[in-house]
């Protein structure tokens, strides 16, 4: 699927994103979007890690800067044609494009973002997206939307708040300004920061710590982790009671 920008690939337990438009910083459009969609919903059962990273020096730019100025790019409406739709299809067609995003969070996968260089906009989106983010020291977030008159509206709101709070997410946002490496580290954006001719490896590594427990472990543990801010501390319980009773019921069906 490299005609769209993208590269995506499963091998075994590991699926594979890759932004593959390096000569314009791996900027994205709707069409990958759409591409991403349907690669989340047509993943094998066996895949239990996805990774995603991008082609060259950058992660990605975020929006094609072309569609933000009122140009088509490969066919694909600009940003301001798009805006001139009904509010009602506006917000289909803004839910179709967040569909690229909101899949690497389900409870079935372990996403891992590997992040060079730039993380902007939607770039910075798709790396929220992700459970992990693995970056190299040059990396660098931005939340550019607000500075443009937009919002993010690609998934990265919630996610930003649960990893900085309320308060730094606000600054991040309607500030537009650079996040970088270190930063991102003491803030709990960033899970690791390496060297980066180590970051292949050590997402590797990452990968095959993942894959390391039984897969219906770590799915129960993910969505017990993603449900619990929004739960009371006896729901929370209540939840842990819930999915140990179907762990054992199910590791007994396995092993007797």
């Amino acid at each position: 699927m490299g005609e769209l920008g993208l590269r995506l690939s499963v091998e075994g337990a590991v699926a594979r994103v890759v932004l593959d438009r390096p000569e314009v910083r791996n900027a994205q459009t709707p069409g990958m979007w759409a591409a991403l969609s349907d690669f989340g919903a047509s993943l094998p059962d066996e895949v239990r890690v996805v990774v995603v990273s991008g082609e060259g020096q950058s992660f990605s730019a975020g929006l094609d800067r072309n569609l933000m100025m009122g140009e088509p790019v490969d066919g694909q409406e600009p940003l301001l044609t798009l805006g001139k739709r009904p509010a009602d299809e506006l917000q289909e067609l803004i839910s179709h494009f967040q569909g690229g995003f909101s899949w690497l969070r389900k409870p079935e996968i372990v996403s891992i973002a590997a992040v060079q260089g730039h993380a902007v906009g939607a770039g910075f989106q798709l790396a929220l997206a992700c459970d992990l983010r693995v970056v190299t020291p040059d990396a660098k977030f931005s939340m550019r939307e607000p500075a443009l008159g937009l919002v993010p509206d690609l998934g990265g709101t919630q996610p930003l708040v649960q990893l900085v709070g309320y308060s730094r997410a606000l600054e991040i946002c309607v500030t537009s300004r650079w996040v970088e490496a270190a930063e991102a580290k003491e803030i709990g954006l960033a899970n690791i920061v390496v060297p980066a001719e180590e970051l292949a490896a050590t997402v590797k590594d990452l990968s095959e710590a993942v894959l390391s427990p039984l897969v219906g472990a770590v799915r129960e543990t993910k969505a017990l982790l993603l449900g619990a801010a929004d739960r009371t501390y006896e729901e929370q319980l209540k939840a842990e009671r819930e999915a140990q009773a179907r762990r054992l019921a199910e590791l007994i069906a396995a092993f007797g």
